[in-house]
């Protein structure tokens, strides 16, 4: 069992709302439950997906947008069903999440 599934179906609301911090703290958890592995692993997918000058531009400071369709088509429906899984969500709101806040927590983990 989860922490996400031990704290109810409330935090499904509340889940794209959560500030970058608490994302920050739930995803790696996520993530180990796909073959991408960590952080490292989805900076890595997501290059190789298309999205470089995306990762380049969180790691050097900047804010280059991406959107919930990009994140899918970098790191595939079967990754995204996982991590949906994980914070008990649907993929379309799982994909939101990432895009959001994938930005914020690759620039602060360079």
């Amino acid at each position: 069992m989860g922490l996400l599934d031990s704290l109810g179906g409330g935090l499904k609301k509340t889940l794209e709302q959560v500030g970058i911090d608490e994302v920050q703290a739930l995803l790696p958890a996520a993530l180990a439950k796909t073959n991408l592995g960590d952080l490292q692993g989805v900076v890595a997918q997501l290059q190789q997906g298309g999205l470089a000058s995306h990762v380049q531009s969180w790691l050097s400071g900047g804010a280059k947008s991406v959107t919930p369709q990009q994140i899918e088509s970098a790191l595939g429906s079967d990754q995204v069903k996982q991590i949906a899984q994980h914070f008990g969500v649907d993929p379309s709101s799982a994909l939101k999440l990432l895009a959001q806040h994938l930005p914020g927590i690759v620039a602060q983990s360079k």
